[in-house]
C-alpha cells in the first residue's frame, strides 16, 4: 500500500489552529482487516496513547458488542478496553431511549449485540404479519443493522410489511459494502434503499454519518470538535461526515479505499494518508504546525 501522505490546506490544518487533544478512529480497515492486525496499527496506536492523546474507537460494527471487540483487540495487541469502542449499536440504544422510548422493536441483524441494547424491547423478527394494530403485535420500529445471512427474502418482507403498517425505520448505517480478507462484501446500504423506496419511508440513520454519533464520540472523549481528528477508510461516511460535523478528517488507503470513490466524493478530506501506521508523523508535524 502507497505510503505517502497528502495535505490539503484548509480548516483542519492550517498554522495556527488547535493542536489535535482527541483522536476518532475507524476499526474495520483502518486497524484491521477481517479482525487482523493491518502493519504497523498496533505500534501507530500505542504510539498515539504514550503521547497523552484521548482515543475513541467509533465503529458501525454490528456484528459484535463492545466487550468482544475489545477482546479481539486487545488479544491482537492494541491498547484498548470496552470503555475505549464506541459501537452503532450503543449508539442505537441511546438513541431509541429519547425517540422511541417503551417501543416494540423488530431487529434485522447479523450477528448478537443484544449485551450493548439495554433497554431496547427486541420482539421477534417473525412477528405475525397477520394481527391486525391496536393489538400489540405490530412493533413500532423496525432496526437494521449490519447485513448478513439473515437479509434473506422472507426477513426483508416481513420488515416491508411492518413498514407498510407505520412502523418507523431506524438503521444503525447506511453503509453499501465492507472489506473482509475475501474482498468486497454488501452490506446494509445495498438493502435499506430497497426498504426505503418500497416502503416510501426515510431510514433514521444512528450510526456513522450521523452528526449525533460524532457528537457522542467527541463527548466520549472529552474535546471540542476542532480539537479532535477523525480517521477512517471510507471517505463520505467517515471523513467527510466528520468534517461536517467540524471534525478534520483523515483517510487512509486501506480497507474499503478505492480510488474511484476518493476521486469521486462530495468533498476533500483534510489529510490522506497511506495506513493508520503513518499516523503518528501526520499528528507530529500537525503540532509543531500549531505551535509556528
Amino acid at each position: 500500500m502507497d505510503s505517502g501522505r497528502e495535505s490539503v490546506r484548509g480548516r483542519g490544518s492550517a498554522p495556527g489552529g488547535k493542536p489535535v487533544r482527541g483522536v476518532l478512529i475507524d476499526i474495520d480497515g483502518v486497524l484491521t482487516v477481517s479482525w487482523e492486525p493491518l502493519p504497523g496499527a498496533v505500534e501507530a496506536l500505542r504510539e498515539i496513547r504514550e503521547a497523552g492523546l484521548g482515543v475513541a474507537l467509533v465503529t458501525n460494527t454490528t456484528s459484535r458488542t463492545r466487550a468482544s471487540i475489545a477482546r479481539t483487540l486487545a488479544d491482537a495487541g492494541f491498547p484498548v478496553s470496552a470503555e475505549d469502542i464506541l459501537t452503532a449499536p450503543a449508539v442505537t440504544a441511546a438513541y431509541l431511549a429519547e425517540h422511541c422510548p417503551g417501543a416494540r422493536c423488530v431487529l434485522l441483524n447479523s450477528g448478537d449485540i443484544a449485551e450493548d441494547l439495554g433497554g431496547v424491547t427486541v420482539v421477534g423478527v417473525d412477528v405475525d404479519e397477520g394481527e391486525g394494530e391496536g393489538d400489540g403485535s405490530v412493533p413500532d420500529v423496525v432496526v437494521v443493522g449490519g447485513a448478513g445471512p439473515e437479509f434473506g427474502y422472507a426477513a426483508l418482507n416481513r420488515a416491508f410489511g411492518h413498514l407498510q403498517r407505520g412502523a418507523r425505520l431506524v438503521a444503525m448505517h447506511r453503509n453499501l459494502y465492507w472489506r473482509t480478507e475475501d474482498g468486497l462484501q454488501l452490506d446494509t446500504g445495498a438493502f435499506l434503499v430497497g426498504l426505503e423506496r418500497a416502503a416510501r419511508v426515510e431510514a433514521e440513520i444512528t450510526g456513522k454519518p450521523s452528526a449525533a454519533f460524532f457528537e457522542a464520540a467527541l463527548a466520549h472523549v472529552g474535546v471540542a470538535a476542532d480539537e479532535a481528528l477523525m480517521v477512517g477508510d471510507d471517505v463520505e461516511t467517515d471523513v467527510l461526515a466528520a468534517q461536517r460535523a467540524e471534525v478534520r478528517g483523515v483517510l487512509v488507503r486501506t480497507g474499503k479505499y478505492l480510488p474511484e470513490t476518493h476521486r469521486d466524493a462530495s468533498g476533500t478530506p483534510d489529510h490522506v494518508i497511506g495506513s493508520f501506521a503513518d499516523l503518528p508523523a501526520l499528528l507530529r508535524e500537525s503540532r509543531e504546525s500549531a505551535q509556528e
